[in-house]
């Protein structure tokens, strides 16, 4: 399934990104989502939009493969302590929303294929910061096992064990 084919399902992803440093890049990124039925959100923005939207069975977008300045946790990544954000965990959490792993990759035909699998139980045993470790662990476990499918499809230039123990944003 590819992003147009989403958007006829009536699946509108609402995709949360940070915005480029170059804005032609950032213009044409945020162009191709909204164009192929999604809806890009600047990440920190519209928290209430987002709450809204899961609420109405709609479904929002975090990445959480990339080492950014939110807040995070240190968990294993190839092997490797790396701090990941939490705020998918976070959500799914608050609001009881279910996580559905989903992902894009280029195929041999040269076509995007999206695969939409079933939903990852969420662990809320009342102890919020031992379920936030554990949580964004079993997602990153998932991205982990998607990287290893298409290795050549992942964006290795980005410094995903840039930041070290004690520099990560809680």
């Amino acid at each position: 399934m590819q992003i147009g084919e989403m958007a006829l399902r009536g699946l509108n992803p609402n995709i949360i990104g940070t915005p480029l440093k170059d804005e032609r890049l950032n213009e044409l990124l945020w162009d191709y989502r909204n164009m192929h039925g999604a809806i890009a959100i600047q990440r920190g923005k519209e928290t209430f939009r987002l709450i809204k939207v899961l609420k109405s069975a709609g479904s929002v977008a975090l990445l959480i493969d990339q080492d950014t300045k939110v807040k995070s946790r240190f968990v294993n990544f190839f092997g490797k302590p790396a701090a990941t954000p939490v705020g998918a965990t976070v959500l799914a959490m608050k609001t009881g929303a279910c996580v559905v792993p989903t992902y894009i990759y280029l195929g041999k035909d040269w076509k995007q294929h999206m695969h939409i699998l079933p939903e990852i139980p969420v662990r809320n045993s009342g102890d919020e910061e031992a379920d936030m470790v554990y949580n964004t662990q079993v997602f990153t476990n998932f991205i982990e096992d998607v990287i290893r499918q298409h290795p050549e499809q992942w964006v290795w230039m980005h410094e995903r064990w840039k930041t070290k123990p004690g520099e990560e944003i809680v």
